[in-house]
């Protein structure tokens, strides 16, 4: 399904599907140590804070340069490679997700730049690079 996906969409890179599907292992793993409602739905803000969480934690200060290189700039590329694998009947959803609630999740640079730079210096933003 992956390599379907990769040659109908070539923006993102087959590691990116491999990495968005490992961070929602984690991200399930993790809410299952917590209180539930019972449902074993992610939603779009829990598997961001995953992504978020998964890609420091298995590529520190280099996460943001492995990301870009799959594909991933932002918070919304993350919300197309999900509803890409959606579509290819690898994930599911609900009837209320939609694209759009990845679209302000979070700032990459500030995730995966600015907890390494030197004291003082400021991220560059994704205008500028």
């Amino acid at each position: 399904a992956v390599e379907v996906l990769v040659d109908k969409n070539p923006n993102y890179d087959r590691e990116a599907y491999s990495f968005i599907r490992d961070a929602l292992d984690a991200t399930v793993k993790k809410l299952k140590g917590e209180k539930t409602t019972g449902s074993r739905h992610v939603t779009p803000a829990q598997l961001l804070e995953g992504v978020k969480d998964y890609a420091l934690k298995e590529y520190g200060p280099m996460a943001w340069t492995v990301l870009s290189f799959w594909g991933l700039h932002n918070s919304r590329d993350v919300g197309f490679i999900v509803f890409n694998l959606i579509e290819a009947g690898v994930f599911g959803k609900t009837d209320s997700d939609c694209l759009e609630d990845f679209e302000n999740g979070f700032d990459f640079h500030e995730a995966f730049v600015a907890p390494f730079l030197p004291a003082g210096k400021t991220a560059v933003s994704d205008d500028s690079v």
